[in-house]
């Protein structure tokens, strides 16, 4: 198939995963990662950039993403003083080591090996958003101390197995420490920039064969797949706070845990070969 054509199919293809992951995002309030690392890797799969380092392309370029989205909540929801900056300053260093253990993990793992884990780790958020209960408590606020050490790598290091940012396990883990859920998703935009900063770093160094991939990729970051989800989430994240605040978006939360679970699913029979 030529290279030309080969690219249009792959920048038509992006632009519809760059609307939908900016429209989730602003409906739902789920990071994009979510979406985009199983939207990157059919997209490539389909393009024929298929290999053992497939799934390190779409970790990798996912967090790229993240890194310009993460920033812009950031400082979105600095203005209206949501952001917690004593949490993140506190679990900053635990989930930076985290993320940087992450990335030499994820860099010696085959893809079948990081489809099985975003499979297993992507039914846990699943079951989570589709079940959990904003009631449900661990603590009446963050953990300090030895539990600190111990979780705050853990964050790090589970979202860049799965190529995402500081929401899908940030905001849960403050919410059942008692951290209204406007501060905790404001403060998980931090974790998202502190996660994404030196894994993506990591992953330029990771060298790609050059059968597997597809134009303009540094690295494991695709260049082009990053421009034009970046440009997309800001066109269409607005117009999914609009549609939040228009109607309930509970009931639709509860429909995008199961398509997520779905998904995850089916990342886990591919990886076991089924």
């Amino acid at each position: 198939m030529p290279e030309t054509f080969l690219l249009v199919q792959m920048l038509g293809l992006l632009l519809v995963i760059g609307a939908l992951a900016g429209v989730l995002a602003g409906l739902l309030g789920v990071g994009g990662g979510i979406v985009l690392v199983p939207a990157f890797f059919y997209t490539f799969q389909t393009l024929g950039y298929g290999g053992p380092q497939l799934m390190q392309m779409c970790l990798a370029t996912s967090l790229a993403t993240i890194i310009v989205t993460s920033v812009r909540s950031v400082l979105s929801h600095n203005k209206k003083g949501a952001v917690d900056w004593q949490i993140l300053r506190g679990w900053g260093p635990g989930i930076a080591v985290g993320a940087i253990v992450g990335v030499m993990v994820a860099s010696a793992l085959r893809t079948e090996a990081l489809q099985a884990l975003f499979g297993i780790l992507g039914i846990c958020i699943g079951a989570y958003l589709g079940l959990g209960k904003s009631e449900w408590r661990l603590g009446d606020g963050m953990p300090g101390g030895l539990r600190r050490v111990l979780i705050s790598p853990m964050v790090g290091f589970l979202s860049v197995l799965m190529g995402i940012g500081g929401g899908s396990f940030g905001v849960p883990l403050m919410s059942l420490y008692n951290t209204p859920i406007h501060r905790a998703v404001a403060t998980a935009a931090g974790f998202g920039v502190i996660i994404a900063v030196p894994s993506v770093i990591g992953f330029l160094f990771l060298p790609i064969a050059p059968d597997y991939r597809p134009p303009f990729t540094i690295g494991a970051v695709n260049l082009i797949a990053f421009g034009v989800v970046v440009a997309m989430t800001m066109i269409t994240a607005p117009w999914g706070v609009k549609l939040a605040h228009a109607m309930d978006p509970k009931p639709l939360k509860r429909v995008f845990a199961v398509f997520l679970t779905l998904v995850a699913l089916n990342m886990l029979r591919q990886a076991l070969g089924w």
